[in-house]
């Protein structure tokens, strides 16, 4: 009887054992993006090169749409708190219409390689960077950039040469970076999903196959906006290939009791909760800096959760209400006190090429309305009901807090997600669009971080 009752209980602690490990792992999506049935051949997995192109057609129906675009007055005094100041509106049109040079502009696209891959159905599109040169002995560690919403790929064109070729930027050469950049799915040059379903988990699966397929068993993962989620559920699904995570938006989904205890009495007990200084500066009073910003800024998300192809339709045929749309969010989220300024102060931290060439991004491809899509196809089942979010991720994990952000997370609750916090750093100053706004300092936070990683060998501990 006494040998029955400890096999019973040894049985019960092997299953509990098992099943906590098997908890721990997000499940791979295989899926098929593609029209149609999957058809019963195997899938074409050629990596083909790929560049950018400008033509005169695409050129003349875009300045034809300029010329006869509709202009609203602004009310006297807005500056950009009802959205774009359309009077600032008009002269980025006449800049996009007598001075903005797409030719030019696709030059420095294809400075960087371009290549398309078919995963799950669908091509991706990625830029694939190598080293210009190493030092000897010293390998290329991959790196995987995930960009978001309303931004793309060249996000990361400032960034890249200061991780492949740190050296030649005055830092340390210790660590460099073969970079690889894909659009998501339904974003760029990435062709869109044509089922329903397509979400982050989706877009981390697909991104993990592409890492392989270039040959990448270990490597790291960087992201921010829709980044931070993708590459996220990366180290969920695959954590003992990705060496570490580097973030610079880190989002909590779960709040339980203990978050909602802090934002009513983490102003004035913050060490009770974890909080740091900076933690109560950026948070309090939660109600001004926290709760009325999201709903300021977070009704686009709304609509693009629950009807995004209604008001696409708008966007996809209009260049101006494309440009006023995506110009609004690069205005804000840098600053929210850019709200106050007549031109949004979208020129005190970007200039108008880089801006329109994000833009133009969309209106060629023809992507708005796909890219939007994917905010439905991850809200749609509700917050904090999905799977990934109720996973933890045990990859060693680095953030970089930027103090202009839509929102702050505080370690003491990003670390009850990310349990394995290596490095947090609040940055001096940025906002949501980090690569693009503060490179150097993105950069420099990424090769601290993998410096750790790699010092400690902090991938392989993880794994025991």
């Amino acid at each position: 009887m006494l040998l029955e009752i400890f096999l019973i209980l040894g049985a019960i602690i092997i299953y509990f054992l098992l099943s906590k490990k098997k908890e721990e792992t997000l499940p791979f999506k295989e899926g098929w993006w593609g029209k149609g049935q999957k058809p019963d051949t195997e899938e074409d997995t050629t990596i083909r090169p790929f560049k950018v192109e400008a033509t005169e057609e695409e050129l003349s129906d875009l300045f034809r749409r300029l010329d006869q675009a509709r202009f609203t007055e602004p009310l006297e005094d807005s500056c950009f708190h009802y959205g774009i100041n359309l009077a600032y509106l008009r002269k980025v049109v006449s800049y996009w219409k007598n001075e903005f040079n797409w030719k030019k502009q696709v030059e420095v696209l294809n400075k960087y390689p371009h290549f398309k891959t078919k995963i799950q159905g669908i091509d991706i599109h990625f830029v694939h960077i190598k080293p210009p040169r190493l030092p000897e002995g010293q390998s290329a560690k991959p790196l995987l950039m995930v960009h978001g919403w309303p931004g793309s790929f060249y996000e990361f064109y400032k960034i890249i040469p200061l991780l492949t070729d740190p050296a030649s930027h005055g830092l340390s050469s210790e660590h460099v970076f073969e970079v690889i950049c894909p659009s998501i799915p339904g974003y760029g040059f990435s062709e869109a999903p044509h089922k329903k379903g397509f979400d982050s988990v989706s877009a981390a699966s697909v991104f993990y196959e592409l890492m392989l397929r270039l040959g990448f068993h270990e490597f790291y993962a960087q992201g921010g906006d829709w980044g931070w989620l993708i590459c996220t559920n990366l180290a969920q699904i695959a954590p003992n290939h990705l060496k570490g995570l580097h973030l610079n938006l880190a989002s909590v989904t779960n709040m339980g009791f203990t978050h909602l205890l802090s934002i009513l009495l983490g102003r004035y007990l913050p060490g009770l909760f974890g909080f740091q200084e900076e933690d109560v500066r950026r948070m309090f009073p939660f109600l001004k800096k926290g709760l009325y910003r999201i709903l300021a800024e977070s009704g686009y998300a709304h609509i693009q959760a629950t009807r995004p192809d209604t008001v696409g339709c708008g966007l996809n045929d209009s260049p101006v209400g494309l440009a006023a749309y995506i110009l609004e969010k690069f205005s804000v989220w840098t600053n929210p006190e850019f709200c106050n300024l007549v031109d949004g102060g979208l020129e005190r931290k970007f200039n108008l090429d880089d801006l329109l060439t994000n833009i133009m991004i969309y209106w060629v491809s023809g992507c708005i309305i796909s890219s939007m899509r994917f905010y439905k196809e991850n809200m749609q089942k509700g917050i904090g009901t999905q799977k990934h979010e109720k996973l933890t991720v045990q990859v060693p994990t680095g953030i970089a807090s930027f103090p202009n952000e839509v929102m702050h997370t505080p370690q003491a609750w990003a670390q009850k997600k990310y349990t394995n916090i290596v490095s947090f750093h609040f940055m001096p100053r940025g906002g949501h669009f980090a690569a693009l706004e503060e490179p150097e300092l993105l950069a420099e936070d990424i090769l601290q971080f993998v410096g750790k990683v790699e010092k400690e060998q902090l991938w392989t501990k993880k794994r025991k």
